[in-house]
């Protein structure tokens, strides 16, 4: 990765831009019913898909503007062809000295080689049960054994691995401590999610009335493996960590739908077709592809950003707070990046 430039980007509150979370495309190989509708989906057409070079000419300009971190998601971000040539060009951008991606792991295992020979540090593989029928349920695919063999490939390959489980009632909180138990003879973060309203469709709860939120999750953890410690977190960070005294891993939760961690909250997102969200909530508050193929030099984009970076909501509930009234429902996780 190349050298650190000072991060110079900061938001209306005072906030560090340093972290980007690319989507490559809205499309995936899994039908998670947390994440998108089974059937009905309408995909982008490729042409409305940002290329990899328009990709590549965002994420140096950002670059210059201090982001420091991309995280490639999707959808699903192997089912793009040729991303790991992407990946190699990405992370030899001025400035970038951190390259992730966030997989569900079912085409990742034969790319392991080619991920760590471009040092590669971390992976986030989603996972939300180590029981073959509830996945295949969950998923509405039958891909455990795929998932799997990424996970240890990965860990062979001595990349980081951070597994992501959604918490959902009802449906894989029997789940939680197997996968937690895996944290005892691995190294790896098993992160615990809050459900989110990011499915295609409404969503009734909220925040309060979440049946499995972090405190719960929390407690649930603790009352089964015993004493969780916390773990100091840095700012930015999205997860409350814990360890557990005999475990060579960790344990992690995430309270993306109580949102307690806005205050640092240090990244943008942008959307596979080019909308630039500066808060995972709103509703995009830039169209970037228009300025890539309207002729906007690097400049003319950098100011854009900027000055949506100077407007952006405090927190979750603002950015959601000033959605139309009219949307009911939310977007699609696989259409959002992640």
């Amino acid at each position: 990765m190349s050298s650190a430039v000072p991060s110079v980007l900061f938001d209306n509150h005072g906030r560090p831009l340093e972290y980007l979370r690319l989507a490559v495309t809205d499309r995936c190989n899994l039908r998670c019913f947390y994440c998108m509708p089974e059937e009905g989906i309408k995909y982008l057409p490729k042409q409305e898909l940002l290329s990899y070079e328009e990709m590549e000419r965002l994420v140096a300009i950002m670059a210059g503007l201090g982001v420091r971190k991309v995280r490639l998601t999707g959808g699903e971000p192997f089912v793009r062809r040729d991303l790991v040539p992407f990946m190699d060009r990405l992370s030899q951008i001025p400035g970038i000295t951190e390259l992730t991606m966030t997989t569900n792991g079912v085409l990742t295992a034969p790319h392991v080689p080619e991920l760590a020979r471009m040092g590669l540090k971390a992976v986030n593989l989603s996972l939300d049960t180590l029981d073959r029928a509830r996945f295949a349920s969950i998923t509405r695919r039958d891909e455990l054994p795929r998932v799997l063999d990424t996970l240890y490939a990965l860990l062979a390959a001595g990349i980081r691995v951070k597994i992501n489980a959604v918490v959902m009632d009802g449906q894989n909180t029997q789940d939680l401590l197997p996968l937690a138990e895996l944290t005892r003879d691995l190294p790896v973060d098993v992160r615990f999610i809050e459900e989110m309203p990011f499915n295609g469709h409404s969503h009734e709860a909220t925040p309060a009335t979440l049946p499995w939120n972090h405190n719960r999750i929390r407690e649930h953890l603790a009352l089964n493996l015993g004493e969780l410690t916390p773990v100091p977190t840095r700012s930015g960070d999205t997860a409350s960590h814990y360890t557990v005294a005999g475990h060579q891993g960790r344990l992690g939760i995430i309270a993306a739908y109580s949102r307690t961690f806005c205050g640092t909250c240090n990244r943008i997102r942008l959307t596979a077709e080019g909308g630039l969200k500066t808060c995972l909530y709103d509703q995009g508050v830039l169209d970037i592809r228009a300025l890539l193929r309207g002729g906007s030099s690097d400049e003319q984009i950098a100011d854009a950003l900027k000055s949506a970076f100077r407007n952006r909501a405090a927190n979750g509930f603002e950015a959601e707070s000033q959605r139309p009234l009219h949307q009911l429902s939310f977007e699609s996780m696989s259409t959002i990046g992640g």
